[in-house]
């Protein structure tokens, strides 16, 4: 079997290993693939492995040996799963991996919203520090967490983690989902609702759902206008989720206090990006994913999709 890898810097920046699968197949690993590139690199593979490589029809029709596609990621937006599936090549994700980690920079997001840790750092640098006569200052209101609400959008392995430490937190949980009835038990304590009501109680909300065609932008003006003057959005999935153009208007106007995404809907930005220059906007890099344990454990459910596939007993099957 001759396995690519089109994108493999991602999962591995070289602090972890690929020599493992070779006992699997002929590997072949390149750390970037770009768009002209996807098929000359993809043409002798049976097993394509892929994070954000675009997979499209028109890729597909030009791979006659391709036999299996494994996702080094829980999303899978970038691949064309009905035409894989018009041409009987199975894929499969990758689920589970970083929902601690998802989560815990969640609560990253949150806390940097709510305690100004950086900026107070910030402001001692500064000198402000030493110029007062105080034992101590702010220079920016902060925020207790208890008794807040926080409403999750996507209920999820990592929508139930952050409702965990949301608990913890002495927070109340409202929860929105599809499907409340499968996963009403898997957090004690949490209230599933509407998204209206949700975007209208909370005080954070914090979404936690795959992009998909119907919900594309949904976090729009007409939402964010129901919420709190001094709620915050919290973003660690995927970026077009949210209207951003809407968002950034919603942070400089007032209509909310804050935001804190990991995402944005293109990645790595282009050009002038309304939102990073927003009032309190804070931007991370789509990493909230990428710590060592998170990928390590990547990288074994990886292994495992593959040679469950060689036996004959392929896992994490997306459907279509």
């Amino acid at each position: 079997m001759n396995i690519t890898i089109l994108d493999g810097i991602t999962l591995n920046p070289g602090d972890l290993s690929w020599e493992r699968f070779n006992a699997l197949g002929k590997v072949k690993v390149y750390k970037h693939t770009p768009a002209h590139l996807i098929t000359e690199r993809s043409i002798d593979a049976d097993i394509l492995l892929v994070n954000k490589v675009l997979i499209q029809d028109t890729v597909l029709a030009q791979l006659p040996n391709l036999k299996y596609i494994a996702i080094t990621a829980t999303g899978y937006n970038n691949i064309d799963l009905i035409a894989a599936k018009k041409r009987g090549i199975p894929v499969s994700n990758i689920q589970g991996y970083g929902t601690n980690s998802v989560a815990q920079h969640t609560f990253a997001l949150l806390l940097a919203l709510t305690n100004k840790v950086a900026e107070h750092h910030q402001s001692i640098q500064a000198g402000q520090w030493h110029q007062t006569k105080e034992f101590t200052f702010w220079n920016y209101p902060l925020v207790e967490l208890v008794d807040k609400t926080m409403g999750i959008v996507g209920f999820g392995k990592i929508g139930q983690q952050t409702a965990r430490i949301a608990l913890a937190f002495g927070m109340k949980v409202l929860v929105f989902h599809k499907h409340p009835e499968r996963d009403a038990k898997a957090v004690a304590g949490v209230v599933f609702v509407d998204i209206a009501t949700l975007f209208k109680q909370s005080d954070v909300v914090s979404l936690h759902l795959p992009l998909t065609a119907n919900n594309a932008g949904f976090v729009n003006s007409h939402l964010l206008n129901t919420m709190k003057k001094t709620a915050y959005l919290l973003n660690t999935s995927r970026g077009a989720l949210i209207n951003e153009t809407d968002l950034a208007e919603a942070l400089n106007q007032g209509t909310i206090a804050g935001a804190g995404l990991d995402v944005l809907s293109v990645e790595p930005p282009v050009g002038e990006v309304a939102l990073i220059k927003a009032q309190n906007c804070i931007i991370t890099p789509h990493n909230a994913w990428a710590s060592y344990e998170s990928r390590s454990r990547m990288m074994d459910i990886l292994f495992h999709n593959i040679q469950s596939y060689l036996q004959g007993e392929a896992q994490n099957l997306i459907g279509v």
